[in-house]
């Protein structure tokens, strides 16, 4: 029964004071055509024990199939006592801690996953979260604009090999900025940003290059020499990674000569479930002298007058999510439940497990492609070492092949086909630790028995 605070004395003086007979009078502008009094097509309610039936019935259609697709989010292994602490109840509902006094659970948390994020990236500076990887990418980009005092040009060069709904959000973010993406092409033999088309921009003012870690193609980049060529010309470097990725491979705090200037990402894979599209939260760390460009929360850890720790929102007040232009961010949505799966994710790994669940992530990528492209009719695009995705070349429409795959329980990978039509019929693959030798000859199999009946 809905809560409703005014008695019927209420509303009748409510009524008296603003001259009409009934609530129905405060609607007459609406013509008699458009009410009704009964709506058929709306159901009955029902009791919370049969839509609890309903709902497990739909998800049961759905399946429980078996996961080769990655492109941005991965089904990797969550222990169960991550989102079982997740979701009590002063983690559930906590929203952004503007009071200390009251949030020093929260905040400390906070200040844990900021803490972590810096070991994972070797950045000096985390933020506490952002909407999304790909915002996050948008907001790395305005960073650079405003930090990047030497430039003037407001010119960021942008890897075709990025992720495209990144570059799609991106430019919608800030081309009405006046902010102009240059496309970097990749090189068609290895699928890396192609450097030598980098040096048409060398005497360009030019205010930031991003690199991919790896990028969309699952192949993992020459970061230092790109980070090099960036830093050699005083340009701005945005590392855009996978987490996870860094946990086995070179931090971007150490790429080049001491490291990029921002890192971003999406932190789905840290402890995040794949559950139809959402929701996942961006990360950003960045080098200490950028630090008061940094959009998003910061919790600083200090201590008081008697030698207590304690944490706080620090270098900001909301107020600059509110003031326009003269914010360093206007997303203000706080992603604080996703961090906080994260920051009990990463604790409950630690270090070392990260780097085991990226290690078997590789190992069984290799596995795959190796079961894969024995079949007729299947090659390996790319021969650039990668992380835990590869693209395929099949001699059939890839989009058929997936519909055949679904049919057999099986989600075969992404179909490159809209974003790079140049690639023919190109299939991305992924394999993360949860995939077994016995799913990955299933699908070996399966495969085989579509392309060569």
């Amino acid at each position: 029964m809905p809560f409703i605070p005014h008695t019927e004395h209420d509303i009748e003086k409510m009524l008296k004071t603003i001259g009409v007979d009934s609530i129905d009078d405060l609607f007459d502008e609406i013509p008699d055509s458009l009410r009704t009094d009964k709506f058929d097509a709306i159901p009955q309610g029902i009791s919370e024990m049969e839509i609890s039936a309903l709902m497990h019935e739909r998800a049961n259609q759905d399946g429980v199939p078996t996961c080769f697709i990655g492109a941005g989010a991965y089904d990797h292994h969550i222990p169960a006592a991550v989102w079982e602490l997740t979701t009590r109840g002063e983690y559930y509902t906590a929203y952004t801690p503007y009071q200390a006094e009251a949030s020093q659970g929260t905040l400390q948390l906070l200040y844990e996953f900021q803490s972590m994020l810096t070991a994972l990236t070797g950045m000096d500076v985390s933020n506490a979260s952002l909407y999304d990887g790909a915002s996050a990418l948008a907001e790395a980009i305005l960073m650079a604009v405003r930090a990047n005092r030497k430039s003037k040009s407001r010119k960021i060069l942008v890897p075709r090999c990025l992720h495209p709904e990144y570059r799609k959000t991106a430019k919608t973010i800030v081309t009405n900025q006046k902010i102009e993406l240059v496309e970097i092409p990749f090189d068609a033999e290895t699928g890396r940003t192609d450097l030598a088309a980098l040096d048409a921009y060398s005497d360009e003012d030019i205010t930031a290059l991003v690199i991919p870690q790896p990028n969309f193609f699952g192949v993992l980049e020459d970061a230092d020499a790109l980070t090099s060529w960036a830093q050699e010309r005083n340009i701005f470097t945005i590392a855009v990674v996978n987490p996870l990725a860094m946990s086995m491979l070179t931090p971007a705090g150490e790429w080049g000569d001491g490291g990029v200037d921002i890192c971003v990402g999406e932190g789905q894979p840290l402890g995040i479930p794949l559950a139809s599209g959402g929701p996942y939260y961006g990360f950003m760390c960045c080098n200490q002298k950028h630090v008061r460009q940094m959009p998003g929360r910061i919790i600083g850890r200090t201590e008081d007058l008697e030698g207590k720790v304690g944490y706080a929102l620090t270098l900001q007040a909301r107020e600059q999510h509110i003031r326009r232009s003269k914010a360093t961010s206007n997303i203000c949505t706080n992603q604080g439940l996703m961090v906080t799966a994260s920051t009990i994710h990463m604790a409950m790994m630690g270090g070392t497990g990260l780097a085991h669940a990226a290690s078997n992530s590789h190992k069984a990528l290799g596995k795959l492609k190796d079961a894969l492209t024995s079949i007729e009719g299947v090659e390996q695009l790319f021969s650039t070492p990668a992380f835990n995705e590869s693209v395929l070349k099949l001699d059939a429409p890839v989009k058929d092949v997936l519909r055949s795959l679904a049919t057999n329980n099986l989600l075969g990978g992404y179909d490159l086909g809209k974003d790079y039509p140049e690639l023919g019929n190109a299939l991305l693959v992924c394999a993360t630790e949860k995939r077994t030798d016995a799913e990955i000859e299933n699908y070996r199999d399966k495969l085989n028995g579509i392309l060569n009946a």
